[in-house]
């Protein structure tokens, strides 16, 4: 079950499994990790899981005992989190102590040692950035809206303005998520990343010239002789987020040599994670943190 692959690394800690960036691992002030389904005190099919989000069927007091869990394995149990009521927006939100309540928003920012950040995935790509110069760390969640509306181009820029960031001196880690085997959209997708993005063809499978350019599968439906409420479903085409969100950061400046991807798809691994898209809404979430930590050398 365990998860290896090139620059990143898997641990077991306090019963649960962690993936962590190697390239962040080096950087001795940041604390962060993404996590999995292995451990926790949820029971999903049967089994235990490390549900983080307070969904409809788990309990409340279940989720905040695999939260502690979670900042437990990662030595950063005295450390408070942030979160977000997420909204599939490029609205980005600058902290420096938890909110009373999750503030609406897909990413958060913090110069504040000693707090973390975090976003929650069950197939959206979970991004974590840090600022080696600066010291400043962020928690970036990026589903197909959010990453037509450059919601991690958006993180940096907010990051530039309060802190001074530039994008050079950032690190980033985008964490397992859906990958482009699994992840179909229908044509209005494909239509709004080809009129926003001149790269997004690299970003596809499938007809997307044909479907981005408003061609219809079947532009005279009486030809088919099926009666009518009985057409074929719209054509799809697969989209790869992850290489989308790579594409904005790397247009945005950041080098490509510190940016660590997970090769990891959740809808292929529900042994290891969650996914919304193939198990529905009776599953989990995953959670990425990233904070500063208190005492830094």
């Amino acid at each position: 079950m365990r998860a290896a692959e090139p620059g990143w690394k898997s641990q077991r800690s306090k019963g649960i499994e962690l993936l962590q960036a190697e390239f962040f691992l080096k950087i001795s002030w940041v604390v962060h990790s993404f996590s999995t389904r292995v451990g926790g005190r949820s029971r999903l099919k049967g089994a235990p899981a490390l549900n983080l989000g307070f969904t409809d069927w788990d309990a409340r007091p279940t989720v905040a005992a695999n939260r502690r869990m979670l900042l437990d394995a990662l030595g950063a149990a005295r450390m408070p989190l942030a979160a977000l009521r997420q909204i599939h927006s490029d609205m980005v939100h600058v902290v420096s102590a938890p909110p009373g309540e999750p503030p609406a928003g897909d990413a958060v920012v913090t110069r504040q040692p000693g707090l973390l950040v975090a976003v929650q995935t069950a197939d959206c790509v979970p991004i974590l950035l840090a600022d080696t110069a600066r010291r400043v760390v962020a928690a970036v969640h990026a589903g197909w809206r959010g990453t037509l509306a450059r919601v991690v181009v958006k993180t940096l820029g907010r990051m530039r303005q309060e802190f001074g960031t530039r994008p050079e001196n950032v690190a980033a880690a985008l964490g397992p998520s859906i990958g482009r085997c699994c992840y179909e959209v229908g044509p209005e997708v494909a239509q709004a990343y080809s009129a926003q993005f001149a790269g997004a063809a690299e970003w596809f499978d499938g007809a997307f010239a044909r479907l981005a350019g408003g061609e219809e599968p079947n532009p005279l439906p009486w030809l088919t002789m099926m009666p009518p409420g009985h057409q074929p479903e719209p054509e799809r085409v697969k989209l790869d987020l992850r290489a989308a969100n790579r594409s904005q950061l790397m247009d945005a400046g950041v080098s490509p040599r510190r940016i660590a991807v997970s090769a990891l798809c959740t809808a292929c691994r529900t042994d290891l994670l969650f996914s919304y898209r193939r198990e529905g809404a009776r599953t989990g979430r995953l959670m990425a943190v990233i904070g500063i930590r208190a005492r830094s050398r």
